[in-house]
């Protein structure tokens, strides 16, 4: 997806880096023998990854462990230098204009801190505000902003190390934010947290993305936070990238069905494993036209599962269908795992 220079926060062209690591000897004291010896292979931890992104997207950017996704945002913050090829984060280079990035980029690393750990967490803020020259009004505002948008007011004063991890990784964010930056980076920033946490890191994250067009750059492996706030998603295996679109043409290449589970207070008759379900609730042991497959009848806790294609089939219709059977008292949804999608998408490739 190529577009102006201007209109780009982010530019990279045939980013590549390189590791080289000792060859692991084999056998008896083959840990002294590898540390003494001098012999190295090469490791390509991102291999001429080119790619563009505009300011104002929220792009996801994923892949398999070990595929090169924390290396490219670290080459892209100017944590890492690249081996070769090049990068401009808003018109800067990462590597030889660090300073002056750090100034319009926040980053946030899901597995690490920013924020001071025996320190109460305003301290980490007034810190964080000296360093990036926040004057002391927009520092009121922000810190009057932030707790509307996350709540940081209700631990202030407490020390990061005392923090559940939701309160942390909402201070993590309100630190990278402190000085306004246009561009966020986020690695794994949701990662460990429950349902509710997540959900009030994605609210922020949209509101955000929307309301102030902060451009951010996601790494995750959940599914539903590529879902419900990424514009598109750039997946990375073996430090290539090999796919660069939406999540619905992802999931359309990976071919994998949703599976809807259905409790009824009393399980309809007639139903059975194989049989297929047509759009008014019809049942038949052959495919109807727009119909989903029966998968499991559970007679004990009165549940029936139905596996369908969403891109062909809404939710909401099929769910339609098996109320059409009879009173329902609980759905569940569940959606192919990201790693489900990314497995089918290399198998397929």
């Amino acid at each position: 997806m190529m577009a102006g220079p201007n209109d780009l926060a982010v530019r990279a062209r045939n980013l590549s880096k390189s590791y080289f690591v000792p060859v692991r000897k084999s056998g008896f004291l083959g840990g002294l023998r590898t540390l003494v010896s001098q012999e190295k292979r090469r490791v390509d931890a991102v291999k001429d990854v080119s790619l563009d992104i505009r300011h104002g997207e929220f792009v996801g950017y994923i892949g398999p462990n070990g595929a090169g996704k924390s290396t490219t945002v670290k080459m892209l913050t100017g944590i890492l230098h690249p081996t070769s090829g090049e990068a401009l984060v808003d018109g800067l280079s990462p590597q030889s204009q660090r300073q002056e990035l750090a100034r319009r980029i926040g980053v946030v690393f899901g597995q690490r801190t920013q924020l001071w750990w025996d320190l109460p967490t305003i301290d980490s803020f007034d810190i964080l505000s000296a360093m990036y020259d926040v004057s002391a009004s927009q520092y009121r505002s922000f810190l009057k902003e932030f707790d509307d948008l996350l709540g940081i007011g209700e631990f202030l004063d407490t020390p990061v190390r005392r923090l559940s991890l939701g309160q942390r990784m909402r201070a993590e964010l309100a630190a990278a934010l402190i000085h306004r930056p246009s561009i966020l980076f986020l690695d794994e920033p949701t990662i460990g947290l429950d349902v509710v946490a997540k959900g009030r890191m994605r609210e922020f994250l949209t509101t955000l993305n929307g309301t102030r067009g902060v451009t951010v750059l996601l790494t995750t492996h959940d599914l539903r936070d590529i879902e419900e706030l990424c514009h598109r998603v750039l997946m990375v295996n073996h430090g290539s990238l090999i796919y660069d679109g939406t999540l619905e043409s992802l999931r359309s290449q990976a071919n994998l069905p949703t599976i809807l589970e259905v409790k009824y207070y009393r399980l309809p008759e007639g139903l059975r494993a194989d049989s297929y379900l047509g759009p008014g609730g019809e049942v038949s042991a052959a495919p109807l036209n727009g119909s989903w497959h029966v998968t499991s009848v559970n007679t004990d806790s009165r549940s029936v599962r139905v596996q369908f294609d969403r891109s062909h089939s809404p939710a909401p219709v099929v769910i339609a269908a098996m109320q059409a059977l009879g009173e329902i008292r609980d759905v569940s949804l569940k959606e192919p795992a990201i790693d489900d999608i990314i497995k089918r998408v290399l198998e397929v490739k």
